[in-house]
């Protein structure tokens, strides 16, 4: 039987590790690709202000149409990568949903780290393509999984009109690009075909 949420998919399925990732006392939470705003939604009851962000225009008005939606949210229609009203090291936390895949990696993984304030908090959750045995015999276990889980949630759907983008980097070559662009972040597989990385950004004049 499908929860809480309008709708299951792969992408909310990973929203509860999302939300434990918010840091205690957030002031400024950051959504991008934030698509019909569910997750921002979620993100507004763990922070005093959330801005969600989607380069959509039909996915914006999804969101802003969304009725009694919290009032500390904000919605802006912008390409994250070059969007002048986002305020670098502005945000205690930012999230990142199957975003990071549509973009140039390494300039969309350098902006996310960028907007994050110091001390602050960065959650990507993504995909990437199978190139070894491993991979496919990972992938091959999460069919079962996902299976099971659309099932009890009512089946898997996204919001109509959500863009979709072939993936082209490996897991391999992701999680080597994420160290090197995140250094100290811990970056995890999961069976639905994601991975989770985590980073926090470094205090100023810290260790």
């Amino acid at each position: 039987m499908r929860g809480p949420d309008p709708y299951w998919n792969h992408n909310v399925h990973h929203h509860p590790v999302i939300l434990a990732a918010v840091p205690d006392g957030c002031r400024t939470a950051l959504d991008i690709g934030c698509g019909d705003g569910l997750l921002a939604r979620k993100l507004a009851a763990r922070s005093a202000s959330t801005t969600g962000v989607d380069r959509s225009p039909e996915m914006i008005e999804l969101a802003r149409r969304y009725p009694r939606g919290p009032g500390n949210v904000t919605y802006v229609e912008a390409d994250f990568l070059t969007a002048g009203d986002l305020p670098e090291s502005g945000y205690d936390f930012v999230s990142a949903v199957a975003v990071v895949h549509h973009a140039p990696f390494e300039e969309a993984v350098t902006r996310l780290a960028r907007l994050t304030a110091p001390g602050g908090r960065l959650v990507i959750v993504g995909m990437a393509a199978n190139r070894t045995l491993l991979d496919w015999i990972i992938s091959a276990c999460g069919v079962p999984v996902s299976l099971l889980l659309a099932r009890r949630n009512g089946g898997k759907r996204c919001p109509d009109g959500m863009p979709m983008e072939d993936v082209h980097m490996s897991w391999a070559e992701v999680r080597r690009m994420l160290h090197r662009l995140l250094p100290g972040c811990t970056v995890r597989r999961t069976l639905l075909w994601r991975y989770v990385a985590v980073w926090e950004r470094p205090r100023e004049g810290g260790p």
